[in-house]
């Protein structure tokens, strides 16, 4: 047995667990009338009810011992002062510099001149875009611009374009490609012209295959190398790279090896979202972020959100058995939000070994899945509802939003029928095949409207969510050396004719996807 789940603060949670089993969400509801109240918190834009989840306040206080046996309060102190947390890179995690207000931060490495340098430079350029100001090689303006990235360099800007644009109201149109596929840039190509079109390529090592093949396929359909200097952009840590690929100097912004990529869209990631939503909305976004990394730096355990969505996390994967859990969204400016928390939490968590290279007993990361309401009410809640998996769920719900007032009422409505239905089930008696046995977990994230500053907070809430969870499962959260080795592999079969080493079935695959005999 590993050292966690013999520690103190695990065995007494695995005791409760099972004393708590037995306890119907709806006796809960029942035996204190003030539980929605009590088993609530919010934080400025952000009201989460977790009474509908299976905790009592025991399971509350061993939970936060499980906290603070884990010193998450020290951890994070660490990751905000600048230390090397990242142990197996040799690498501070310092994503929330890009949102600090502070003049110098942190103390003893301040990064924020870079940081600031880098604001500065991409304020100049969206508002050259928005304002009609910059022009390609022919002299037209540019109306038309494209992200190509993949992973954190695609999600996270595409998440943002999504839920703080609305249809037709940026000057210049934005597009996300990623998939090296070439169907898909050939989709988003199909309606442009070469003249008016750029290109921003967001590639931390300016080495990811699908990303660089993508951005030779855009440079072939611009005209060749020659049109690169005034029809692309580079955000990259490898200057050296994108320069060789015909980047102007000037065009290059940075990224730093004290950011992972799936935590980078503060950065000039975000380059192509602010582009489509402004500067300014960019801004507050950044802002709605550090307000919740000051939240969760300074709050103590017991009234801190990001904390208890971990702790809640932890409670239902390792002591109540759920191996997946749900994001659903009621809004369809968040369609993406599954995916970017997708490889947020699965890319971050997805570990065997702890931070002292040993292997783990214990599971870490669930399957992170789901997909915008009401959609997902006719395609697979009902698993939700009857299934036999055991699968919590988070309800994501912005009370105000634009259009219909009607309809936004009905589509909040619908969020609380579900988490309600969850919870309650149907009454008993009947034919089998109508029960719902009810008695499962959900929590309820309220959000005022879906402004920058509340998605910033909401983004950061996840982000920090997913620290607290690797600091208790004693991992390193910012690494991802499986990622690595599938990318070292397609490269190691692309080069090569016969793939050397290869087993029997990939080599055989070979053959026949290149016709080889």
């Amino acid at each position: 047995m590993s050292s966690l789940t013999r520690s103190p603060a695990w065995t007494a949670l695995a005791g409760h667990a099972r004393d708590l089993a037995a306890r119907p969400l709806g006796g809960m509801f029942a035996e204190d009338p003030g539980r929605a109240q009590r088993f609530a918190l919010e934080f400025d834009a952000i009201y989460l009810d977790f009474s509908k989840q299976r905790v009592s306040g025991e399971t509350l206080s061993l939970l936060n011992a499980l906290a603070r046996q884990a010193d998450v309060a020290g951890w994070t102190q660490r990751m905000f002062a600048g230390e090397r947390i990242n142990a197996s890179e040799d690498r501070a995690v310092l994503h929330v510099a890009l949102r600090s207000d502070q003049d110098e931060f942190p103390e003893g490495g301040n990064v924020m001149q870079e940081v600031r340098a880098c604001r500065e430079r991409m304020r100049g350029f969206v508002d050259a875009i928005r304002c009609g100001n910059l022009c390609g090689a022919s002299g037209r303006v540019i109306t038309d611009v494209v992200n190509i990235g993949i992973g954190g360099s695609d999600l996270g800007p595409r998440l943002l374009a999504e839920a703080l644009v609305s249809g037709g109201t940026s000057p210049a149109r934005v597009r996300f490609v990623a998939n090296i596929d070439p169907a898909e840039l050939d989709e988003a190509l199909a309606p442009l012209d070469p003249h008016s079109t750029l290109f921003i390529v967001a590639s931390k090592t300016f080495t990811t295959i699908e990303t660089l093949d993508n951005a030779r396929r855009a440079m072939n359909w611009l005209g060749g190398k020659s049109k690169v200097p005034a029809h692309f952009v580079a955000v990259t840590a490898n200057t050296i790279a994108a320069r060789s690929f015909g980047v102007d100097a000037e065009r290059i912004f940075p990224m730093w090896d004290w950011v992972g990529g799936r935590y980078s869209l503060w950065s000039a990631v975000g380059l192509s979202a602010a582009v489509a939503m402004g500067y300014e909305r960019f801004a507050a976004l950044t802002e709605g972020a550090r307000r919740m990394d000051a939240h969760f730096l300074n709050a103590p355990l017991e009234a801190n959100l990001p904390v208890l969505l971990a702790l809640l996390a932890i409670w239902n994967s390792n002591f109540l058995g759920a191996r997946s859990h749900a994001i659903l969204p009621y809004s369809h400016a968040l369609r993406s939000f599954p995916s970017y928390l997708q490889q947020l939490e699965m890319e971050s968590n997805g570990k065997r070994i702890d931070r002292q290279g040993q292997e783990i007993d214990y599971d870490t990361a669930p399957v992170i899945w789901g997909a915008s309401g009401t959609t997902s009410q006719h395609s697979f809640h009902q698993l939700l509802h009857q299934g036999t998996p055991f699968v919590p769920v988070d309800f994501i719900v912005p009370l105000h939003a634009s259009g219909d007032p009607a309809a936004q009422a009905l589509l909040v409505s619908n969020a609380l029928a579900q988490s309600a239905a969850l919870m309650a089930g149907t009454a008993p008696g009947g034919p089998a095949h109508k029960v719902c046995p009810g008695n499962r977990p959900s929590s309820t994230l309220l959000i005022k409207s879906l402004t920058p500053g509340a998605l910033g907070q909401l983004i950061a809430l996840y982000e920090h969510k997913v620290f607290v969870q690797g600091v208790i499962w004693n991992i390193n959260s910012f690494d991802q050396w499986g990622v690595e080795l599938g990318k070292s592999l397609a490269r190691s079969i692309g080069e090569q004719a016969t793939p050397a080493g290869m087993d029997g079935s990939t080599a055989a695959l070979h053959a026949r996807a290149t016709g080889r005999p």
